[in-house]
């Protein structure tokens, strides 16, 4: 996918006639979304990250239970 999304930027950038031209181009394509500052992209989490603190203890558990599991494995 990054190849592919390297490649359409080439390909734009490349229609560009000017070096400001092309400037303005790359601006326009990394610029975050109409609305939203560089600040709240990095703190605002992808839908359905947040755990609660009994999924987050669950999980917890659960990666206790395997690294038990993994490391009995191990000494025997």
């Amino acid at each position: 996918m990054a190849r592919l999304m390297a490649v359409a930027e080439t390909v734009m950038l490349q229609s560009a006639e000017t070096e400001k031209e092309s400037q303005k181009m790359r601006a326009a394509l990394y610029a975050p979304p109409k609305g939203m500052t560089r600040a709240e992209l990095r703190r605002k989490r992808p839908p359905g990250m947040a755990l609660t603190s009994m999924q987050a203890e669950a999980l917890a558990a659960q990666l206790a239970a395997e690294d038990a599991q993994l490391m009995k494995g191990r000494s025997g």
